[in-house]
């Protein structure tokens, strides 16, 4: 039934998938970069937007402990983000946490008239195939009044681009079609990015959170170019670093040493 809905509507609402003593945790650690400025670096944390401090995203957040690296493989999620990827191995590419304040939402974006490879959707063959699939985790209670992210279902297939893009509509609660996904800490939207998506206007004082995963197929990358620090990549088990860094560098011996990472024996 998953699967129907998944393939039907673009996206799956994953209810009290972490409990609340990790939900604290992560808390706990976003408590300590939320005063960080635009531009600013955390040892490997950045907060790359430019602009004001109405939304800003705590980028790279895996570096910032274990209970972060703990979410990357979930039981909660992961089978089906492999599913839906396909099976030519996982890539973790990006992971942050997004904080927003009292204002506006996030603008309308995405769709599947694009059809962007990065972001696509497809099915073939009995299998699905996706470019890139969403885990948005919320680490606080987002009801309509929180600005939730917000859906509009159906739109990961559509032909035609939604008239709000050619009208300058970017508001979410104005896009006809849309619905709010609202979430408690510790349920999480999964969707593909081809699904046309925003969130709504934030209307309550307390600072909205929510971790971001983005997963794709094993050759997809980090667009602003991150890479794992080598004291991540430690840290993970296997089965963790393989998501995060599905291929390691392949450089000379004297490289591949100065940056710690073992050197393939010949043959």
């Amino acid at each position: 039934m998953e699967d129907y809905l998944f393939d039907l509507n673009g996206f799956l609402i994953l209810k009290d998938v972490v409990s609340q003593g990790h939900i604290a945790e992560l808390n706990a650690i976003v408590d300590r970069y939320q005063d960080m400025k635009p531009q600013e670096w955390r040892g490997r944390i950045h907060v790359r937007e430019k602009g004001g401090r109405e939304s800003f995203n705590l980028r790279n957040i895996c570096e910032a402990g274990e209970p972060f690296e703990r979410l990357i493989d979930h039981p909660a999620w992961i089978e089906q983000v492999r599913s839906y990827v396909g099976g030519d191995g996982l890539c973790l590419g990006q992971h942050w946490v997004m904080l927003r304040e009292k204002g506006d939402g996030g603008g309308l974006h995405s769709g599947a008239h694009k059809r962007r490879i990065r972001t696509q959707f497809r099915y073939h063959n009995g299998f699905f195939r996706c470019g890139q699939i969403n885990i948005l985790l919320a680490l606080r209670d987002m009801d309509v009044e929180d600005g939730p992210t917000m859906v509009i279902p159906g739109s990961h297939k559509s032909n035609i681009i939604h008239p709000a893009f050619n009208e300058g509509i970017r508001r979410m609660d104005l896009v006809e079609g849309a619905i709010p996904a609202p979430l408690k800490a510790g349920d999480a939207l999964l969707f593909v990015d081809a699904l046309a998506h925003g969130s709504g206007p934030k209307k309550t004082a307390e600072t909205r959170r929510i971790m971001v995963f983005r997963y794709g197929p094993r050759w997809n990358t980090n667009p602003y170019g991150y890479e794992p620090s080598s004291e991540l990549l430690s840290r993970l088990t296997p089965e963790r670093r393989k998501i995060i860094q599905p291929k390691p560098p392949n450089l000379p011996p004297e490289e591949m040493t100065a940056r710690g990472l073992p050197v393939a024996a010949a043959g």
